[in-house]
């Protein structure tokens, strides 16, 4: 009976192992890059960004720590390029990101996570390397905004930007 125990565990322990291991894992980045590019529903571009994105990033830490800063700066420029290919297509098919947040919600938190990449990125880069990762930055954060005021048209602190009431006359 114990040995059908152990071997029972070890199956569970496989599946446990397949069921936590990242997205993508098993595909390399140019499929994921091919899968996106030959995506035409903006949603589900949106998010195989997320799995594209990901392995960008991955590949930009691995070009990092092995001091390729060409690479990284490379990824991060076809990163900044996808982000912005899969937000086009989400506003050509949705264009009110408040009633159909579907897409847009998940490629912008992926996109907070690439600017902090960014950031972590400038940190640690030589002086030369990094005018066109400030540039990718910039871009990521108009993105950013971007999306967080289609999705949050009517945001509290804007409404100081309203015209002032007039003034009653006597």
């Amino acid at each position: 009976m114990k040995a059908g125990g152990a071997s029972l565990r070890a199956v569970w322990g496989l599946f446990v192992l397949f069921a936590i291991l990242p997205p993508g894992v098993t595909e390399s980045l140019g499929d994921l890059q091919s899968r996106f590019d030959r995506e035409t529903n903006g949603v589900r571009k949106a998010k195989l960004l997320e799995k594209l994105g990901n392995a960008q990033l991955e590949e930009t830490r691995r070009a990092g720590k092995a001091g390729d800063y060409t690479a990284v700066g490379l990824t991060l420029e076809k990163y900044r390029d996808n982000v912005r290919a899969a937000l086009e297509a989400l506003k050509r098919q949705h264009p009110d990101a408040e009633k159909q947040s579907n897409g847009y919600r998940q490629l912008e938190m992926h996109v907070r996570k690439g600017i902090r990449e960014v950031d972590d990125v400038l940190l640690v880069s030589p002086e030369g390397y990094q005018p066109p990762l400030q540039l990718v930055r910039h871009d990521l954060v108009g993105m950013d905004e971007e999306m967080l005021k289609m999705l949050f048209p009517r945001r509290p602190g804007d409404q100081h930007a309203a015209a002032p009431p007039a003034e009653k006359q006597p």
